[in-house]
């Protein structure tokens, strides 16, 4: 059983599921509209309002998530936690309220997510498609084919401000409908062409907003009762028909949803027009269906993030038997050095594939100009979190340690760094041995024993030794080369 939890610019969601022949069935839901984007002042900060509203649903939810027998969670934040100036201030009172980490995702992770929700549900193998989902702080489009996604783009429009800056005080009107769409068309301007309809069979929307637009032009007969444009502007004359948000009252429609509605039928309405879609199908599938199955994925060992690690690799012509020798050995020594956790037996691994990918850039200074690809690239399946430590783990490879400021004071990742280092040293210097012949250890400072033999065969490896120890030492870490046998 899995949960997946949405921290959504509108509302907070969350999904519990279940896997069962093939299928996740849902057992249980939740939704709070929270508003985090209408939470952002001036500056670009949350207000001490939202956060306090936030941080209120956040314990509801962990009481929700307590009460099942989980086998994973993850808790995602989307648009308003990338842009919000003070977000690295609240996350750690988000987390400690829901009791879960939770992962600031990009806007292309959060529509490949999407893609993989829709896609699942779906299972049409050979169906080439458009999803489009319009959040509250951004929308999503995201061209695949059956499970395979070939494009995806994420565009800073959402439902709260668009809401927000062309019907200010809830005044409805057909001069600010029609400046709210021809924003919205400027916005998928450029991006248009790659998802013009010969590109794709079915267009699908997959977000809360499509779907109760779809809903209430079928509950109330509008135009041809299709999410088609006809149903669309029908739709939007009944909003200016009203003339207030207070006013609108449609069948499907909940009060406190009508708000931002106005503002999502006008990006809707403005992306069909330019894209030059007809009929959109709306689809129960999105965010949190696609984290639910993300999480079935890595319980069977079929785990995104692996084939991203190797996309990157052949992207930049990295050595992969360099490559694949150093996540080797560093994954062995690691195992000797006894982690507490297995937090970072992946993440060292891929760190450790990838840690020459910055020769594509410049033989000198590599190391730097990996972990900056690294800490800033796409990487689908990875998290924010996730890509920043390994960043880390490769930018300690070689040189000082000083760079990594306090990370080190985390056990777990210091005998990553470690292992990572003594890997790379270990390949640098031609050295294929039996890590028998190594045996180190780390328990506040760092004890190595290595075979004599191994130095009269590598007498190299005594220098290089040497100046892994004075690299220690530099950070106060203490580091002793015994050579035995």
């Amino acid at each position: 059983m899995f949960a997946a939890v949405d921290l959504g610019s509108n509302s907070f969601r969350l999904h519990i599921g279940r896997y069962e022949e093939g299928a996740i069935r849902i057992v249980k839901t939740a939704r709070e509209p929270i508003r985090l984007g209408a939470g952002l002042d001036s500056k670009g900060n949350l207000t001490e309002a939202a956060m306090q509203s936030a941080i209120a649903c956040l314990a509801r939810f962990a009481d929700v998530l307590s009460a099942y027998p989980l086998t994973a969670v993850r808790v995602v934040a989307t648009n308003t936690m990338r842009i919000a100036n003070n977000a690295a201030q609240f996350l750690p009172l988000a987390e400690k309220a829901i009791r879960h980490p939770i992962e600031i995702i990009s806007g292309e992770e959060e529509g490949r997510l999407i893609y993989l929700g829709v896609a699942s549900t779906l299972d049409i193998e050979h169906e080439r498609r458009l999803v489009i989902d319009i959040g509250g702080g951004s929308t999503e489009l995201v061209l695949g084919f059956g499970p395979e996604i070939e494009r995806v783009e994420s565009f800073g429009i959402g439902t709260v401000k668009q809401s927000a800056t062309f019907f200010p005080d809830g005044n409805i009107t057909a001069a600010a409908y029609e400046k709210a769409i021809l924003s919205a068309r400027s916005v998928f301007e450029d991006a248009a062409p790659p998802y013009h309809p010969r590109f794709w069979n079915v267009a699908y929307g997959s977000s809360g907003t499509i779907r109760v637009i779809a809903e209430v032009i079928a509950r109330n007969g509008l135009g041809d009762g299709r999410l088609s444009v006809a149903g669309l502007d029908a739709l939007m004359h009944r909003f200016i028909d009203a003339g207030q948000i207070n006013k609108i009252d449609l069948a499907g429609m909940k009060p406190e949803r009508a708000a931002v509605m106005v503002g999502g039928l006008a990006i809707l309405i403005g992306l069909m027009q330019e894209l030059g879609i007809s009929v959109l199908a709306p689809i129960e599938a999105g965010l949190r269906m696609g984290v639910l199955w993300e999480l079935q994925l890595r319980a069977t060992k079929r785990d995104r993030r692996e084939q991203s690690v190797r996309n990157f690799l052949q992207r930049f012509r990295a050595d992969e038997r360099r490559a694949s020798q150093v996540a080797a050995s560093a994954s062995a020594i690691y195992g000797q050095l006894k982690p507490a956790s297995d937090t970072c037996v992946k993440l060292l691994r891929w760190s450790a594939l990838l840690h020459e990918v910055g020769i594509a850039i410049s033989q000198s200074g590599y190391h730097k100009h990996a972990a900056y690809m690294i800490e800033h690239g796409d990487l689908p399946g990875f998290t924010t979190r996730e890509q920043r430590t390994m960043s880390a783990l490769i930018l300690g490879q070689k040189g000082n340690l000083r760079k990594l400021n306090d990370a080190l004071s985390d056990p777990d990742f210091a005998k990553a760094v470690l292992a990572m280092r003594l890997a790379v040293l270990l390949m640098h210097a031609r050295i294929d041995m039996d890590l028998v012949q190594l045996r180190p250890r780390m328990k506040g400072k760092i004890d190595i024993e290595i075979r004599h033999d191994l130095i009269v065969l590598h007498p190299t490896l005594a220098y290089w030794m040497d100046k892994e120890r004075e690299c220690w030492l530099e950070v106060g870490v203490d580091f002793l080369v015994r050579y035995i046998g």
